[in-house]
Parts: C-alpha cells; structure tokens; sequence
C-alpha cells in the first residue's frame, strides 16, 4: 500500500512541474482547477490499481444485500460464511434500511477464495411481521473460475406466506 501511496505521490509531483512549466501564461485560478482535475484522475487510476492488485479477479469474490421488501421484514444484522469461516458480520442503520428499501445495494463483502467449490452462508437477523425476531439462513455452494464471480443476497416478501424469503443467486 505504502508503495502505490508513494508511487502517486510521486507521478503527482511530476505531473505538478510538468504543468506548471507548460501553463505558464494561464492564470493561477485555471492552473489550481486544472491540477485539481489531474489529481482526482490520478486518484481514481490509483484505485482501480489497487483494487486490481488486492483483489485480482482470478479469486476475487463480492457479496451484496438487496431488499425488496419492508413490510414483512427489517433487517438488523447479516453475518456471512464462506466455507464455514466468519467473512464478515454487519449491522444496519436505519439510514441504510431506507436505502435498500428504496432499490439501493450494499456491498456487504469484498475478499479472494481460491478457484474451485465453495459453500457460503448468510444468517439473517431482523424483525418480522407483528415484531417477532427471525433468525434465517440461506445457503449457496458456487464455483470459483478464472473470473470474479458476484453473489447477492435478496431479501423479499411472500405475500401469501406473510413471511420474508432470502436467497441467495449469483449475479451475471
């Protein structure tokens, strides 16, 4: 890490001299704007590098939680398992319920398995109809290829039931 930061740090101060003695006869507001905007597209190139070294797509897995229910179901709290093996554990704020319920996605987790099967599971842990507690679980066993591979847990009502479903699928 401590490189890419020194790395941009640097292509940054070069880019700054380099600027400077071409923008000579340019005010000094349109010089600030114009190393402003080489700066945040040198920060996004940087991310993307970042991402890519930390999380290269050959074992790059991401996990997100999708709603399309409140009514039935308020989440609190999401622990999640990849191969029997705490990944993360999440608890929700009222802001981010709002959020989801209104068609937002959470990235709940971002990390690296090896290619081949994989199990993961998510327990779910909210309030459903009439406040009672609910503790649910949903399982996916996948596999892990050469690509990164996206998962999503959904949340949503059957109606007929009264009770929330969760499943978990694989996004393409």
């Amino acid at each position: 890490m401590k490189k890419i930061s020194h790395l941009g740090f640097m292509l940054l101060l070069s880019l700054c001299a380099a600027t400077a003695n071409s923008n000579e006869s340019k005010p000094l507001t349109e010089q600030i704007e114009n190393l402003k905007q080489q700066a945040i597209a040198l920060n996004r190139d940087l991310f993307i590098l970042e991402e890519d070294l930390l999380y290269p797509p050959a074992t790059q897995i991401a996990f997100y939680v999708a709603m399309d229910t409140s009514h039935l179901f308020t989440l609190d709290a999401v622990k999640l398992y990849v191969n029997d093996e705490l990944a993360t554990h999440y608890l929700y704020t009222e802001k981010q319920l709002n959020a989801l319920a209104k068609g937002g996605v959470h990235r709940l987790f971002q990390g690296n398995v090896k290619q081949g099967e994989h199990q993961l599971t998510a327990y779910v842990l909210g309030k459903g109809p009439q406040g009672r507690d609910i503790k649910r679980a949903a399982t996916l066993s996948f596999t892990k290829d050469d690509e990164a591979k996206a998962l999503e847990l959904v949340i949503s009502a059957n109606s007929s039931k009264e009770q929330p479903e969760f499943e978990i699928r694989e996004i393409e």
